[in-house]
């Protein structure tokens, strides 16, 4: 078995009429799915589609999402997933640089992707619901699954570019399956009776495998969420007896301050699994206080899709590890000439195994730097404790140097998170004439709650040494995120005088 659509048609095969996709009250049975994308498959090599070629799916979080990636693989093309909310010169320049020779556009979409496939010369399916399911209705199922080699690439993901232009990750069919088992059989041991909330957007990595790959392998449900909304999401669980949710920190914390998590019925969860950044200890804490379900953080990449590290559910949980590296996965701590640094000592994550992406789409330099010697090196800086257990210390590209004295904007954050009063903060360096860079910190506040700027750096003050706490602090509305939930950096400035 090589293809990654392989797992859907062998659910379809032993459980037919189980539910596969839940929108609302709208339901599709995995044989439903199963039909739809061999038609789906069937559409697109009448377009012309052919194996190796790249196709762009640029839709939310629908049904039709699942049965245009479904097809698109059964037919031997490549996913390039896209946001639907890229503009049309971001829109142009993935359809350009991956090459595709089709975007599939949802028809509610903004216009910007109709704008950037006319500028790259790149031909439109325009999706529509009711539309396409007609159009399908005409089309007999393709018979079997486009064959070819594990190492064959399966996925086209561009990376969010926060260093430069995005690049694509070149994601492999083996590559993608081994994580999806991973992920469905040893961390969720998922089954057909389980029911998985699908808001994290499926276009990014954690939702597409590890929510719906991970569901289609194990026949559950999976309940779909096209905008994170915290009361749409505590509805849906309700409604749906959801037992498994995936988010990022920053749902986590949305759900955890809604006005009504306190009578919100979540009692069916048995799990709830944390990525895509680190997670506040206190937020932790706090959400499976109030909602008694027990949270386990993993760590992952676009380039090793994405699973890297878990607390997995049978050993020990470590609060504030990511966990230890799952199977056939290897990883080592680096200093900055590539040797392994010295046990409990920071260093830069490297990772070995069959989930490492064959490289980045026709980058074969930018490539090489990132994988030097078959490791893939992450950017990220972590310590491992006497049990292996990993703990991600910050973005090594976040590291804030105050007057040669390293500091890690995770260590204030999580001090910050400790204030009753805090609900979000984002520490980063800002220019200093004198020492270089100079510590700051971004805070959302908590509904109805209220502290001062110079009560949160005394707070961090007599908790951290003198060097390291904030001698900016903003309070703010909202801290800008990137499509996934991740809390973005590098959109935030000091206010105005």
């Amino acid at each position: 078995m090589t293809n990654l659509a392989e797992f859907l048609v062998e659910t379809a095969s032993r459980y037919p009429e189980q539910p596969a996709l839940r929108l609302g009250t709208a339901v599709t049975s995995y044989a439903e799915l199963d039909r739809r994308s061999a038609q789906t498959a069937t559409l697109l090599r009448e377009l012309g589609v052919r194996s190796g070629d790249r196709v762009a799916l640029m839709v939310p979080n629908v049904p039709e999402f699942v049965i245009l990636y479904y097809g698109i693989l059964r037919a031997g093309g490549i996913v390039v997933p896209m946001n639907p909310l890229l503009k049309a010169r971001e829109t142009e320049y993935q359809l350009r640089d991956s090459q595709a020779v089709l975007l599939a556009e949802w028809h509610l979409a903004p216009g910007e992707g109709a704008q950037g496939a006319f500028a790259a010369g790149v031909r439109r399916l325009v999706v529509e619901p009711a539309a396409l399911r007609a159009r399908l209705a005409g089309h007999e199922p393709l018979p079997g699954i486009a064959g070819g080699a594990g190492d064959d690439v399966a996925v086209l993901l561009y990376t969010s570019g926060t260093t430069g232009v995005p690049k694509g990750a070149a994601l492999t069919h083996a590559g993608l399956r081994h994580n999806t088992e991973v992920s469905a059989v040893e961390v969720q041991r998922a089954t057909p009776l389980d029911v998985i909330v699908g808001c994290l957007p499926l276009f990014h990595i954690f939702g597409q495998v590890c929510t719906m790959n991970a569901a289609v392998r194990s026949g559950a449900t999976l309940t779909l969420i096209p905008r994170f909304d915290p009361q749409g999401v505590l509805d849906a669980i309700a409604r749906d007896r959801a037992t498994v949710f995936q988010g990022v920190p920053t749902m986590y914390a949305a759900l955890l301050q809604s006005p009504h998590a306190a009578t919100a019925d979540v009692s069916t969860l048995r799990m709830c699994i944390s990525g895509g950044a680190s997670l506040p200890v206190e937020v932790l804490h706090g959400f499976e206080r109030r909602f008694g379900c027990m949270v386990l953080e993993g760590f992952g990449m676009s380039e090793t899709s994405p699973v890297v590290t878990f607390n997995h559910p049978d050993r020990p949980r470590k609060a504030g590890s990511v966990g230890t590296p799952i199977r056939d996965v290897e990883v080592r701590l680096l200093d900055d000439d590539g040797q392994d640094v010295a046990p409990g000592e920071v260093g830069e994550l490297a990772v070995r195994g069959p989930n490492v992406m064959k490289g980045y789409w026709n980058r074969p330099e930018e490539t090489a730097a990132a994988i030097p010697d078959g490791w893939l090196r992450s950017g990220d800086l972590a310590r491992a404790d006497e049990d292996g257990y990993l703990y991600i210390v910050d973005r090594k590209k976040d590291l804030v140097i105050r007057g040669g004295y390293n500091v890690y904007p995770r260590e204030i954050e999580e001090v910050l998170h400790e204030h009753p009063a805090v609900a979000l903060a984002a520490v980063l360096g800002v220019p200093d004439e004198h020492l270089g860079e100079e510590v700051a910190a971004a805070v959302v506040l908590r509904p109805g709650a209220s502290a001062s700027a110079e009560e949160l750096q005394h707070f961090v003050k007599d908790r951290v040494a003198a060097y390291k706490y904030p001698r900016h602090v903003w309070l703010m509305d909202a801290l800008p995120t990137g499509p996934s939930g991740k809390i973005l950096k590098r959109e935030i400035s000091a206010p105005a005088d």
